[in-house]
C-alpha cells in the first residue's frame, strides 16, 4: 500500500497589453522597467525620433508615431492597461477620453497635477461624463510612497503601482473565474478511479 498527494496552486497569467503615450524623459525611462515585465507594450508618440532606436528594443516592445495618438487605442483589446504622459495636455485629454469612451479598461494612470486633474474632470463634467466614468483614473499617477520627480522615480512609481494593480487584477480574475475546491476535488476522485490498480496506492488531495 501506500499513498500519493497531489498539491495544486494556481498562478496568474503572464500576459497583459500597456499602451503607453509618451516618449519623453518619464516615458523613456518607465518603458527601462516596463520592458522587463511579462507584458505587451505599444509605446505611442506624435513625434519623429523621440523613441530610442527600434533596433534596440525587446521583441515584446513596439515604437509607434502617431500624429493622432488616441486614434492608436482602437488597436488595444479590452481590458487593457494605459499611461498617458504626453508633453500636451489637450493630447493627454483627448487621449483619456477616448480610452473612458471605450470603457473597458483595467489601468489608467495620468501624469499631471492635482489641479491638472480638477481641470480635466470639470471638462469631462462639461461634456456628460458622470463621475463614476472616470473615477478609476489614476491622477496624479504613481504610488505615494514615492514621491521623487527625478524621471526614474516618477517611472518607478508608476510601475509599482501598475504592478499592484495588474496582481490585484488576477486575484479577482481567479477568484471569479477559477474552478471550486468540491469541483476539482471530485475531478481528483474521478483521476483516483482509473489509477493503475498495480500500484494499489490511494490518492490523497491537498488544498
Amino acid at each position: 500500500g501506500g499513498s500519493v498527494t497531489l498539491l495544486f496552486e494556481c498562478f496568474p497569467g503572464n500576459d497583459f497589453n500597456v499602451m503607453l503615450f509618451g516618449a519623453g524623459h518619464v516615458g523613456s525611462a518607465l518603458v527601462a522597467i516596463l520592458k522587463q515585465l511579462p507584458c505587451r507594450l505599444k509605446w505611442v508618440d506624435s513625434r519623429d525620433n523621440q523613441h530610442q532606436d527600434p533596433d534596440t528594443l525587446p521583441a515584446n516592445v513596439t515604437a509607434i508615431v502617431s500624429e493622432s495618438p488616441a486614434d492608436e487605442v482602437a488597436s488595444m483589446p479590452s481590458g487593457s492597461y494605459y499611461i498617458i504622459m504626453t508633453y500636451n495636455h489637450q493630447m493627454d485629454f483627448d487621449i483619456l477620453e477616448t480610452v473612458l469612451r471605450r470603457g473597458d479598461a483595467s489601468y489608467v494612470g495620468l501624469i499631471g497635477s492635482t489641479t491638472k486633474w480638477k481641470r480635466f474632470t470639470l471638462r469631462l463634467e462639461q461634456k456628460g461624463y458622470d463621475e463614476k466614468s472616470y473615477q478609476h483614473v489614476h491622477c496624479p499617477v504613481g504610488i505615494n510612497n514615492v514621491p521623487g520627480k527625478h524621471p526614474m522615480e516618477v517611472a518607478v512609481s508608476v510601475a509599482a503601482e501598475v504592478i499592484g494593480v495588474r496582481h490585484s487584477t488576477d486575484r479577482l480574475k481567479h477568484h471569479r473565474a477559477g474552478v471550486s475546491w468540491p469541483e476539482l476535488e471530485d475531478a481528483v476522485k474521478v483521476l483516483a478511479s482509473v489509477q493503475d490498480n498495480s500500484t494499489g496506492k490511494s490518492l490523497h488531495v491537498s488544498q
